[in-house]
């Protein structure tokens, strides 16, 4: 009796690898996460991986990466609210996808170009907006940190309120705040 070949194993690539860690991660959190287990759930040893990732911290740096890269870019066609605004929902949404990331968003020491490529369009739409390089500072820690503290809160808090209570309604009430406070900074400056 003839048996069926087994289909063949995609090639093991970079790209394979992170998306791997990543639905790790998502489904068991960050510190459940090693290369062993990355290795077994890709039907490898784990010394195969590191033809493509150096070590535990590139594939942390690639992992918040590939992140970065599905959060939406300010358009250039928006005004630095509307873009600011569209950018932090995707942001919390990305980040709702993948709570283990939040933590590790801004403390990569080697960001890579979806990082770097989402931080030059923010800058590069406050800039266009006529921000100074000072209120651009605070306009971006303003804004991470509220985006940042939202998620985090989000993933790992418990609100006891009545019901209706919808979270991102309450995340859309903060930002419109912010980023009414931001404008007036910018007409001001």
């Amino acid at each position: 009796m003839n048996h069926p070949e087994p289909a063949p194993r995609p090639p093991l690539t970079r790209d394979r690898i992170l998306r791997t860690a990543i639905a790790l991660a998502d489904a068991s959190g960050i510190d459940s996460l090693t290369m062993r287990k990355l290795g077994v759930e890709l039907g490898v040893e784990a010394m195969s991986l590191y033809r493509h990732v150096a070590n535990k911290v590139d594939l942390l740096d690639g992992m918040i990466d590939s992140v970065f890269a599905e959060i939406d870019l300010p358009a250039d066609e928006a005004d630095w609210r509307t873009a600011m605004r569209r950018r932090a929902i995707s942001a919390r949404t990305v980040m709702s996808r993948h709570p283990w990331a939040t933590g590790l968003m801004e403390s990569r020491a080697t960001p890579g170009p979806a990082t770097l490529r989402h931080h030059d369009g923010v800058i590069g739409t406050l800039r266009g907006a006529g921000f100074s390089t000072e209120l651009i500072a605070h306009v971006v820690s303003v804004l991470d940190s509220y985006i940042y503290g939202f998620s985090l809160q989000e993933a790992t808090a418990e609100h006891l309120l009545q019901p209706g209570y919808d979270r991102g309604n309450e995340f859309l009430f903060g930002l419109d705040l912010i980023l009414d406070g931001l404008e007036r900074a910018r007409h001001g400056a």
